[in-house]
């Protein structure tokens, strides 16, 4: 058994508690009782303790689209020309380095941010992969990657025709492969979804045979949806419809897709996401640094659309997603009273419930028979907190790299700021390596 406690329990979740010098008590990998730090130590002596001192105890972070291989783009300059929209950041960027990743450099870009999702107390991630020339055992080689970081981890391959017919079958077969393997032994820890890149790179005919091989695998979609505008004039030039709707006709939509981003879409596509119960999450740093638009969070979630948070890779701190998404609406309405309930309906009530469709169980919240998925915040409280205002101390009062311990499934990952079995200046050290032989190749 495992106590965390002598610290301000903020349980999140429907019933949303706030317990003063409380604890948590995990049994394997789930919470077994929530409760005060000297109750639980008297009835659980021999339970390990970990002392909060006073501060911060909270569920665990989800980012619900995350790219783990860009990280060899960190401090990288392509040489080539300023990017004028977001197609040229996609050939410029995205594009020349996805083709140069090896299954090494696969493992190792994957590394290197699960350490940093562990540092900032995001213990849960849904993964957007691509590698079109190392496609086959790419996802399963992520998964060893999430596994011996000890981080809960879903992945899928983004299929595109970008790269030619024989490439997009190979990523359909991987997408395939992968979610078999997780069907055939559950895991509590890794999941499977059947990934697309974008509308304006799949032709009809990879449509058909993905939503062909999804069916049979009753798999649900990840794909990113009118990110930029391109995307939209590329449907309607070609296919004579937009996005969603060309979605909607090759059967993608539905309650366990995923639709990253959304930024281009309009009331009736709205009206399709809704009808279908598709998944939409939202990735407002990688929005404005790709000057793409932005996502019309606030209708959606006014219509019922269930709509999460993300962070495209471009950080591995939820609490920093959540800080620009609170600003980036009030800025785009011109309404400094928006986006003070719906940031929180995100990232604590929404993101939970996607990762509870996919993995199973119960996240977000601290309560009897939940995941074990428990983060000690380095936060005191300067003014009260209580049940009603949690969500402006965290909006305000903390970062990711406040986290001070996290533990993930009932496993401590990280203690008093130190990684737990994890050589963090060996992999940063190979992980340089790779990148730096990358970029001479860019």
């Amino acid at each position: 058994m495992l106590l965390i406690g002598n610290g301000m329990v903020l349980t999140l979740g429907k019933a949303n508690r706030v317990i003063p010098n409380g604890g948590v008590l995990i049994q394997d990998a789930k919470i077994l009782e929530i409760g005060s730090t000297q109750d639980l130590q008297t009835r659980f002596p021999d339970a390990r303790f970990i002392d909060a001192h006073g501060k911060l105890i909270m569920p665990g972070l989800i980012n619900t689209h995350m790219h783990l291989y860009s990280t060899f783009a960190r401090g990288m300059d392509s040489k080539s020309k300023s990017p004028q929209n977001f197609r040229d950041i996609l050939e410029g960027l995205w594009w020349k380095l996805d083709k140069l990743l090896s299954m090494e450099d696969v493992y190792y870009s994957a590394l290197t941010p699960l350490i940093e999702c562990i540092k900032t107390g995001t213990t849960t991630i849904i993964d957007h992969h691509a590698s079109p020339m190392a496609i086959t055992g790419s996802l399963s080689t992520l998964a060893k990657a999430a596994k011996e970081m000890g981080v809960r981890a879903a992945f899928c391959y983004e299929v595109s025709d970008r790269d030619g017919e024989k490439i997009a079958q190979e990523g359909i077969k991987e997408n395939a492969d992968f979610i078999s393997a997780c069907q055939a032994k559950p895991d509590s820890m890794v999941a499977g979804l059947f990934g697309l890149h974008a509308s304006l790179t799949l032709s009809d005919q990879t449509l058909v045979a993905c939503s062909e091989a999804a069916k049979r695998l009753g798999a649900g979609f990840h794909v990113h949806v009118a990110e930029g505008i391109e995307d939209v004039e590329d449907c309607l030039t070609n296919h004579g419809m937009r996005v969603v709707e060309r979605f909607e006709k090759f059967g993608v939509l539905g309650p366990k897709t995923i639709a990253a981003h959304c930024v281009h879409i309009n009331d009736h596509e709205i009206e399709l996401i809704k009808a279908s119960n598709t998944q939409v999450v939202h990735n407002p740093e990688s929005n404005m640094g790709n000057a793409v638009g932005v996502t019309p969070v606030l209708k959606m979630l006014d219509q019922g659309v269930r709509v999460g948070l993300g962070t495209d890779g471009y950080t591995c701190d939820m609490f920093e997603s959540a800080k620009v998404e609170n600003v980036l609406q009030k800025h785009a309405a011109a309404n400094p009273s928006v986006a003070w309930a719906e940031v929180p309906q995100m990232l604590y009530a929404n993101n939970p419930q996607i990762a509870s469709d996919l993995f199973g169980g119960t996240f977000g919240e601290l309560k009897e028979g939940a995941w074990a998925d428990v983060i000690v915040v380095d936060y005191v409280p300067p003014t009260p907190l209580d049940a009603n205002n949690w969500s402006g101390h965290l909006l305000f009062g903390v970062s990711g790299h406040a986290v001070e311990t996290t533990v993930i499934n009932g496993q401590v990952r990280m203690l008093d700021r130190v990684l737990v079995d994890i050589d963090e200046e060996g992999i940063c050290a190979r992980s340089r390596e790779l990148a730096q032989v990358i970029w001479n190749r860019i």
